[in-house]
């Protein structure tokens, strides 16, 4: 080990990495990917296999290329460093074969066994045509640009194919299943080997066995210890908020939302909201509704102030099927999931008609609760109004706008709710994903709005809540109109 508190040791491979191993050097793999939690050696890992590669231990063929990718300079150079520092571990014969460049190009060239090169370059760069690699170390691609991130990684698998190249990807996971590092490991490419652990969602943070999956190495002496990171957990939980996702993402190796980001609420304060037996339907009943077009999810939420009751139901039309909405969205089966689960409808054929959905909701949904009030965009104010006239329902209907007043005032409203345990809803994967993909946009006055254009994915059925439960707890808190006194 050329440094970290093993150094000058063997190397001692852990299972997990033996067995990627042996799955970049079988015959038949053409892209091998790993992903494991922060400080697993995957690195160190990438840097030895782009060795054994670059001097012939793997492959023979003369003047091998080894490209080795990574998200800035910054990281390209790390892993260029890691290869220098095993070289420096070689027999001084072995080493005088070496030469290493740092400009104009991170590079290192080999004299023996046929020659070849190893270049370091970043994600972002430029230029990079004619490449003619034998072996692609792709290094933390999961947090890639999605846009010139993929632009690279594009150029590289097509030159792949000119000396049949194997593509090696080492990351930590990707904040999201839209981002192109998650649809590979959840559509891999032909001719792939995969090795992912992850630490179950659903689980406490400091949950040992959780951690124990997104960190394999940890029995075996490679990177933190589990005492460590159970220590490090039970402190992002402490702290909560951006802490906390990012103790997840990056140790538990999950994918929820980048710690960059302003988040809605946390995944473990949404989980805080989930609730095995719910309270009763009793008091007034608040209707939160999101309408959608052909694209997109229509969303009802019915919210119980008195009792902090929540549920949520979201609809589709038929038209594309929920299987080809998946794929198109990049989430697979998820929809498919969530209308086997009831939490989900289809209606309508290539939009939902609003009136019809309504008075099933009505029928189905609503039942007998005493709706005090429905709340709703504005932007849609005149087919709402027409709709709940053609499906026969009479409620006060309420008007929001979607900007930093109205919108503001909602979220703030929301998150107060969710933090002070004033909203309980059953265990749904249609609002866990929609609380994990909802973002906010920040005014200069600290205002805080839901935004469309900037969340991960579809947050119809959190945005459907947040009406309903802002509204609720405008109401809760409203002072009791005093009865007139009757004078003889």
């Amino acid at each position: 080990m050329p440094e970290g508190p093993l150094h000058g040791q063997n190397f001692s491979l852990a299972p997990f990495q033996e067995d990627f191993i042996r799955g970049v050097l079988a015959p038949e793999t053409m892209t091998a990917m790993l992903s494991v939690g922060r400080g697993q050696g995957k690195s160190m890992l990438s840097a030895a296999l782009a060795l054994a590669h670059l001097m012939g231990v793997s492959d023979d063929q003369p003047r091998r290329q080894v490209i080795i990718a990574a998200r800035v300079k910054e990281q390209a150079r790390i892993a260029w460093e890691y290869v220098q520092a095993i070289v420096l571990q070689l027999p001084e014969d072995e080493q005088a074969l070496f030469t290493f460049r740092q400009a104009p190009r991170l590079e290192i060239s080999y004299e023996g066994n046929g020659g070849g090169m190893i270049r370091a370059v970043a994600a972002d760069a430029k230029n990079l045509l004619g490449l003619s690699p034998t072996m692609i170390c792709e290094d933390e691609f999961g947090h890639w640009h999605p846009d010139k991130g993929m632009q690279l990684h594009a150029a590289l698998e097509t030159s792949a194919g000119k000396r049949r190249a194997k593509t090696i990807i080492i990351s930590t996971s990707a904040s999201d299943d839209t981002h192109p590092f998650s649809q590979m490991l959840d559509n891999p490419p032909p001719h792939s080997f995969i090795i992912e652990c992850r630490a179950p969602l659903g689980q406490p943070a400091d949950d040992l066995a959780g951690i124990k999956a997104a960190n394999p190495g940890a029995e075996h002496g490679i990177g933190p210890s589990l005492q460590w990171l159970q220590d490090q957990a039970r402190v992002a939980i402490q702290r909560g908020g951006q802490a906390l996702t990012g103790f997840r993402l990056y140790s538990l190796n999950q994918r929820v939302s980048d710690v960059g980001k302003a988040q809605l609420v946390t995944a473990d304060e949404w989980q805080a909201c989930e609730a095995t037996e719910l309270p009763p339907r009793e008091g007034e009943c608040i209707v939160g509704l999101d309408l959608g077009g052909s694209r997109s999810m229509s969303a009802v939420a019915l919210y119980w102030p008195l009792t902090g009751r929540l549920e949520v139901q979201g609809a589709f039309p038929q038209k594309p099927g929920l299987a080809d909405r998946g794929e198109a969205d990049g989430v697979k089966d998820r929809y498919v999931q969530m209308h086997d689960r009831g939490e989900l409808t289809v209606t309508g054929e290539s939009t939902v008609q609003v009136g019809p959905w309504l008075r099933q909701v009505w029928d189905d949904l609503v039942q007998d609760a005493d709706v005090r009030a429905l709340i709703c965009d504005r932007y849609r104010q005149a087919e709402l109004l027409d709709a709940l006239t053609a499906a026969g329902i009479r409620v006060p209907v309420v008007f929001r706008g979607q900007g930093f007043r109205d919108g503001g005032q909602d979220v703030e409203g929301f998150r107060k709710a969710v933090f002070d345990g004033e909203v309980r809803t059953a265990p749904s994967l249609l609002l866990r994903s929609a609380a994990a993909d909802a973002l906010v946009v920040v005014d200069d006055a600290m205002n805080a709005k839901l935004t469309k254009a900037r969340s991960l994915g579809r947050i119809d059925a959190i945005a459907a809540s947040i009406l309903a439960v802002a509204e609720g707890q405008r109401r809760k808190a409203a002072p009791l109109r005093k009865a007139r006194v009757a004078w003889a």
